[in-house]
């Protein structure tokens, strides 16, 4: 069975860059309890965009922790922080397409694919393990599915 899981890495650097912001908030919120050298509207600003920067991360983090399994002619997808797991026949799928960006000397791709009940699933190469193999899975196994560019149009 192909499992595809997040990165550690991708998770560990996400969350050293939070705790980075999370002190900032911290040292910019001492700052103006003790010692008030700046103005208000700096303090409030330099606040509020920390604030924000630390909930769009943390939302992000917390969106991309999901899980796909493939083999023995089904999928699972697992979301662990909604508590759901669900299992699908390979029949189930309605479609699925990948897309590639190259950018800066290095390619980027995203699968989607969707099922029958309306949900859909994405992954990428940079953020989850297996991508490689899931992709091939799906070629081998799906391959009439596959929505192409050419017959969107």
């Amino acid at each position: 069975m192909i499992e595809c899981k997040p990165k550690t890495s991708t998770y560990l650097a996400l969350g050293l860059i939070v705790i980075i912001l999370i002190s900032g908030l911290i040292y910019i919120l001492n700052h103006f309890a003790t010692v008030r050298t700046l103005g208000l509207f700096f303090y409030l600003f330099a606040a509020v965009l920390l604030t924000l920067v630390i909930l769009l991360l943390l939302v992000k983090m917390m969106a991309s922790y999901k899980f796909i399994s493939a083999g023995k002619s089904q999928i699972i997808t697992r979301l662990p922080l909604r508590g759901k797991t669900k299992t699908y026949a390979l029949d189930q799928v309605l479609v699925w397409e990948e897309e590639k960006v190259t950018t800066n000397k290095r390619e980027f791709s995203q699968l989607t694919i969707v099922f029958d009940d309306k949900t859909s699933f994405t992954l990428s190469n940079h953020e989850h393990v297996n991508y490689e193999k899931f992709l091939a899975y799906l070629q081998k196994r799906l391959i009439k599915k596959k929505v192409d560019k050419m017959k969107k149009n």
